[in-house]
């Protein structure tokens, strides 16, 4: 992994951890329900946050070696990132 891109991941996890934490304890505490749900929003823009730096570290490594070396290589890292996403057609 990217040093730099492995020191953010890890400090997003760390945050994400924090939320969590503190949305556990916010249901637990029965605190207002938009509260809590605007707590779960922003945690998926945390994930979402990590999973762009986790994509950003793939496409400049293990992509880009699969796309250089070609033919069964290419289409696998095409076919993983399709399924990345969802775009293979599978749930």
């Amino acid at each position: 992994m990217i040093e730099d891109i492995q020191k953010r991941a890890l400090h997003r996890t760390r945050i994400l951890e924090g939320q969590l934490r503190g949305l556990g304890k916010m249901i637990e505490g029965e605190e207002y329900c938009m509260d809590i749900i605007t707590q779960s929003r922003a945690i998926q823009r945390s994930l979402e946050s990590l999973n762009r730096l986790l994509l950003e570290n793939h496409l400049r490594t293990h992509v880009t070696h699969m796309f250089e070396s070609g033919g069964e290589d290419r289409e696998q890292a095409v076919e993983e990132l399709l399924r990345a996403f969802n775009f293979d057609g599978k749930a």
